[in-house]
């Protein structure tokens, strides 16, 4: 178990310790402050924050290479010193003058080495202590050892500021080339400490002025570039979201060409596809209730049509009792089709009560309901063998063909062609399924509406229309497993479905249920109804 937990601990990522690690009671009440402060705010704090580290990272340094200066200046006048000594008789200074020198040196003793010969200038009183010693002769051989020098000598730059008061040092400096001759001095610390004190509060002074002008500088640039342009977008989101329908929220773009730019004109398309579609829906749930309203009274009125629709069979003309079954059977597909109109937007629509029957009469029924043929206006075509048998629900079935062919009626008489319209609804079988094709000779599907032919109250092109024609088509197509495609051609719209028999299953090239619109490259259609 022990080892268990070890390999566990073992295997932990540096966020899952993070993850663990508990922070303090007295930090957690600053990082709740800190989470409670606006973007201005702690743009402010972390660009001081920041500027006074880089003004430290510069400060050290500083003050490191004025004490290592400050000390060669004193072995540069002891020196001097050495040399003035050399030219008395004997090297014997006298007192008056070895008090001038020690004054001006800024020093208690000198001592120097030439040649081998060590000389002591100026002596050292007997009683004196030395607290510290300092070779500044080092020379580093690589990289590594020069930032390992000046490491250290920022380290003994900062201890002047917590030595004691009093402490005596040591210093060892070069003479010329020969790394043998050497210059060495004792001097009280006070000169030093004070002289790195004073030169410090001035680094202080100048290093606090650069860093409030640089964090000024710094946070009215990313103010301007990255806040506020970030707090308009976040401005904007809230107001949007107060109303999301109103088209008037929308942020406007600024133009730009970063990326604060793209994200305002992601967030504004976003905003409008977002307002379009709640409007749409808006849109339907309006509709839905106008058209449940419409439903129950024109049940009604359609019941009483067919009440009296049956008297018709009783009146002997020949010409009634040929039309009087066919305008009985249209009164209860009307019926049907109220009865069935609010399950449009379901997940599904009714289960086809399928049955095998002759393709060619329904389509002739299809072509009478609407009309066709037209004299001098539009050709019905049907190019299908008469024994052609599909296995589908016939009110669906109808429903289907009248969509397409009525779509195709409204795109010939919104843009008449020459001479004459055309119609033509093809079908045959392949293997287990029949394949229909409704053609027309009109305008075309325009290229804009292609993306949503199939989808209700979008697809369609036509003033007035809803776009519910082929939807409701492709709808009840895929309710019998099979799928509709509008087909490449040079002229006009042709559309295509197939309707698979019973327990056929989809093919394995993707025949799958639904709409695909797989053609693209026609010049369109009859602008969907």
């Amino acid at each position: 178990m022990l080892r268990d937990n070890k390999n566990e601990v073992a295997h932990l990522t540096f966020a899952d310790r993070w993850r663990r690690w508990r922070i303090p009671g007295w930090a957690a009440k600053y990082q709740q402050n800190w989470r409670d402060l606006g973007l201005p705010a702690k743009l402010l704090m972390l660009t001081a924050v920041f500027v006074m580290l880089a003004e430290v990272l510069i400060f050290l340094p500083s003050i490191s290479t004025f004490r290592v200066d400050w000390l060669n200046e004193r072995l540069t006048a002891a020196q001097l010193a050495t040399l003035a000594a050399e030219g008395f008789p004997g090297g014997d200074v006298p007192s008056g003058l070895r008090a001038e020198m020690l004054r001006t040196a800024q020093v208690k003793a000198i001592a120097s080495r030439r040649q081998g010969v060590r000389r002591l200038v100026l002596p050292v009183d007997p009683q004196m202590t030395i607290d510290a010693h300092y070779d500044l002769r080092q020379k580093p051989e690589s990289w590594l050892e020069g930032v390992g020098l000046k490491l250290e000598q920022i380290g003994d730059a900062i201890a002047v500021f917590f030595a004691r008061d009093g402490r005596t040092i040591r210093v060892l400096g070069s003479i010329g080339d020969d790394p043998d001759d050497l210059v060495e001095i004792v001097m009280p610390e006070a000169p030093l400490k004070a002289a790195l004190r004073s030169y410090a509060l001035n680094i202080l002074g100048v290093s606090i002025v650069i860093s409030l002008a640089t964090a000024a500088l710094v946070y009215f640039a990313l103010s301007r570039l990255l806040v506020r342009p970030m707090m308009r977008i976040t401005h904007a989101m809230v107001h949007f979201s107060e109303d999301p329908e109103d088209a008037s929220r929308i942020i406007v773009p600024t133009g730009r060409r970063d990326e604060i730019g793209t994200a305002e004109r992601e967030l504004s398309e976003m905003q409008r596809q977002l307002t379009g579609a709640l409007l749409q829906k808006t849109r339907l749930a309006q509709l839905g209730l106008a058209v449940s309203k419409i439903n129950h009274d024109l049940r009604g009125m359609l019941a009483n049509a067919q009440l009296l629709s049956d008297r018709l069979t009783v009146i002997p003309d020949p010409t009634v009792q040929r039309f009087a079954p066919k305008l009985i059977a249209s009164l209860d597909r009307a019926i049907n089709f109220c009865n069935d109109t609010l399950r449009f937007g379901r997940a599904e629509e009714a289960q086809p009560r399928r049955e095998l029957m002759l393709l060619k009469p329904l389509a002739e029924e299809v072509g009478e309901a609407l009309g066709l043929p037209r004299e001098g206006s539009i050709d019905f075509v049907l190019s299908m063998d008469d024994t052609l048998r599909i296995d589908a629900d016939r009110d669906h079935l109808f429903r289907i063909l009248s969509n397409f062919v009525r779509n195709a009626i409204e795109a010939i008489e919104g843009a008449p062609p020459e001479p004459i319209g055309v119609i033509e609804v093809k079908a045959w079988r392949d293997g287990r399924r029949v394949l229909v094709e409704v053609r027309d000779n009109g305008p075309g599907v325009p290229k804009k509406a292609r993306d949503h032919l199939f989808e209700a109250f979008i697809g369609s092109q036509r003033k007035g229309g809803t776009g519910l024609g082929l939807a409701i088509a492709a709808e009840i197509v895929g309710v019998h497993g099979g799928r509709v495609r509008l087909l490449d051609t040079a002229k006009g719209a042709a559309f295509q479905f197939e309707i698979p028999d019973r327990g056929v299953h989809a093919s394995a090239d993707g025949a799958g249920a639904g709409p695909q619109s797989t053609a693209r490259s026609g010049d369109g259609s009859s602008g969907a109804a």
